[in-house]
């Protein structure tokens, strides 16, 4: 038998890779957690198969799961919100599977955070303003973010940040990040992104927290900020420049008329008498 690590995506059912789809309809074990992935995403799977909502089991009982599936000898699909690289807490599985014995894999699946990018047509890196994405996400009970990447520290290299789990914590996020990005940062919120209660917030580091409600955006919540958001004119990539030349497309450059040299120096020879 096998276990799959599947990233639902972000919410929205059609948002889930073809393979992870492919999967659900074939395993006869279904592991998800209730509490992010939506039970639309579950028409997918199999009508007889077993679902179990994590959501209120611990690391022990899911691994009991496994283990039954294991004397079983079905496959099974442990269903992840997003992408099961990012927060996934599947480290702690894998490991526990492995002393097992029991074999599995990963299948890929959208992040919230590139879904929230999508949400408002953002792209998150631009030429000569942002090459680099941060992702991250500020601490919690479960688990604490180390001290030399807080927020603040982050935030010195003034590149595009996502930041996880915001929503409860904005005004904290704020008053970090405006240590090191000028307040006419642009900043995005985004709700559940994909999901049918998705709802957006833009503006910049100096409205944010005036123009939102506390406590009006919750844990899922995706906070995008950096200069790349911003809408206004921007320098461009040479990528599909006409005249940037690259292994796939070869600029042809202009050929002078075979006598252009003679014909210049007749010319040249006429204006000298």
């Amino acid at each position: 038998m096998k276990v799959y690590f599947v990233g639902a995506g972000p919410g929205a059912p059609d948002l889930i890779t073809l393979r992870g789809a492919k999967l659900l309809g074939q395993v006869k074990m279904v592991l998800y957690a209730g509490s992010l992935v939506p039970v639309e995403m579950l028409r997918h799977c199999d009508p007889a198969a077993e679902l179990i909502d994590t959501a209120k089991l611990d690391l022990e009982q899911q691994q009991a799961c496994y283990q039954r599936a294991q004397a079983a000898d079905c496959d099974v699909v442990r269903l992840h919100s997003g992408d099961p690289a990012i927060y996934g807490a599947t480290a702690e599985q894998m490991r526990r599977l492995d002393a097992l014995g029991i074999a599995y894999e990963v299948v890929p699946g959208v992040s919230s955070f590139t879904a929230a990018a999508a949400a408002v047509q953002a792209e998150l890196t631009k030429p000569e303003v942002s090459q680099s994405v941060i992702l991250t996400r500020v601490s919690g009970r479960a688990s604490a973010v180390p001290e030399l990447e807080s927020i603040a520290r982050l935030a010195e290299h003034r590149a595009t940040m996502c930041i996880f789990l915001s929503g409860p914590h904005l005004k904290k996020i704020v008053g970090d990040l405006r240590l090191h990005y000028p307040p006419e940062t642009p900043v995005t919120l985004v709700y559940r992104a994909s999901w049918p209660e998705q709802k957006t917030y833009q503006g910049t580091l100096a409205t944010v927290l005036s123009e939102t409600k506390r406590g009006a955006w919750n844990l899922t919540t995706m906070m995008l900020v950096g200069a790349a958001l911003d809408r206004g004119e921007q320098a461009e990539s040479s990528l599909y420049s006409k005249d940037f030349t690259h292994l796939f497309r070869v600029v042809k450059k202009k050929r002078k008329p075979k006598n252009a040299e003679a014909i210049t120096m007749q010319h040249s020879e006429k204006e000298t008498l």
